[in-house]
């Protein structure tokens, strides 16, 4: 789990003590059950003095649950409550669930929407039906830089904000960095092009999806879609030609349903890339 940025040493107003203590929920996973301190100092990169005075801090307060017979603790009923709050207050979920459903019934792919944690989007919608192999859920994480629905975020920010977000995936993956970014920079051309993001095989061999930022004109982040199946069952030719404007087309309504951005005119949809544009300069930034 990447911890915040120097620059916060510098911020009076940023609260140190506060951050670690919501980076130990942080770092309590849908499927983890049980964490000990040894196992959440390794996920925070924290001191395990510093997560064992955390974590009886968080237990006082209510938000984690000791089980002393595993020396472990799980997340309480009121931390929970707080996951439960933001996902009522996020209207995106809800008036999106009827949508993603149809195309969900039309495509035989699982539909999602999420938002940006860190690194990572998180999944907050999930209409999964019985698609086979796309075993993700509500509150599960997939990485920015290799799936759909994080290349479609990328796309999806303002030009600073994504310089920001690929500055910080090119300090992260290192020597791996050239080859995510090649693979974002592609996805920046096929958003330009056709208005979704592909990741075939990239994130895992086996699933293919396309991925559909959603903006919003009320100044909150952008958020993203994706439409995901084996590959077997999603071709290449199958995301670009189907899947792909059928996500467009339903992340579209839904941006004019919630007051975002009005649906593209034909002109702005045909509208092709130029060969060293857009694209290739924003990326050329952060090589």
């Amino acid at each position: 789990m990447k911890r915040p940025g120097r620059k916060v040493a510098t911020d009076r107003s940023f609260v140190v003590a506060l951050s670690r203590g919501l980076d130990v929920l942080r770092a309590f996973r849908p499927n983890d059950g049980l964490l000990g301190n040894q196992e959440i100092a390794a996920r925070t990169n924290l001191p395990k003095p510093t997560v064992s005075r955390l974590t009886y801090t968080l237990t006082k307060l209510g938000y984690l649950t000791p089980v002393p017979r595993f020396e472990k603790y799980q997340l309480a009923p009121a931390a929970m409550a707080l996951g439960y709050a933001a996902l009522a207050n996020l209207g995106v979920r809800h008036l999106s669930e009827a949508y993603r459903e149809e195309v969900m019934r039309e495509t035989g792919g699982a539909v999602a929407v999420g938002g940006r944690d860190r690194l990572s989007m998180i999944y907050f919608g999930q209409s999964r039906g019985q698609t086979v192999g796309v075993q993700l859920d509500v509150g599960s994480r997939v990485p920015i830089a290799t799936t759909a629905m994080g290349r479609a975020y990328i796309w999806a920010l303002p030009d600073d904000e994504r310089g920001a977000l690929l500055r910080e995936l090119r300090e992260h993956y290192g020597s791996r960095w050239p080859r995510m970014r090649d693979g974002i920079e592609r996805a920046g051309e096929t958003v330009e092009k056709l208005g979704f993001a592909i990741s075939a095989g990239e994130w895992h061999d086996d699933i293919h999806a396309v991925g559909v930022g959603l903006k919003l004109n009320d100044g909150t982040c952008p958020y993203a879609f994706n439409c995901g199946a084996p590959a077997f069952r999603f071709t290449e030719d199958r995301l670009r030609n189907d899947i792909g404007p059928r996500l467009v087309a339903m992340v579209r309504k839904i941006e004019a349903a919630l007051g975002g951005a009005a649906p593209q005119s034909k002109k702005e949809q045909d509208k092709k890339l130029k060969a060293g544009g857009k694209v290739a300069r924003v990326v050329e930034g952060i090589r």
